[in-house]
């Protein structure tokens, strides 16, 4: 029987080069992700086998590399790219869910931050 969990990275901080106006590729914001990674781990869980499982320092790794890696305009765009590159690289994924969230965007006044919330499955 197959079985659904997941494996959350929470709040990974980054500093980068995106936005629609020239001043936020030039100055850079923060930028905070969140990765929902959808798999069977029960292996993993049963052995306790990095193998049977996701290695979330790799995923760490290629969350920052897409994040900083590139200038996007949108965090729609980053969390997309974010997402598809995880599919990609780990097969044993069934789904990711990546939230990016720009903090103190420029919409001109007081605002926490802006998110982008994206899934893609199998």
């Amino acid at each position: 029987m197959k079985q659904k969990s997941y494996v959350r990275l929470m709040n990974a901080v980054f500093y980068a080069h995106h936005g629609v106006y020239q001043a936020e590729h030039q100055v850079g914001a923060r930028y905070e992700v969140d990765a929902e990674l959808a798999l069977d781990f029960s292996e993993a869980g049963a052995t306790d086998k990095l193998a049977k499982t996701v290695d979330y320092e790799k995923v760490y790794a290629k969350i920052k590399e897409a994040l900083t890696g590139k200038k996007f305009y949108l965090i729609e765009a980053v969390a997309k790219a974010i997402a598809d590159e995880l599919m990609r690289d780990f097969q044993a994924l069934d789904s990711v869910r990546i939230r990016v969230r720009k903090r103190n965007p420029p919409v001109g006044g007081v605002c926490d931050y802006v998110e982008a919330d994206y899934v893609v499955e199998r």
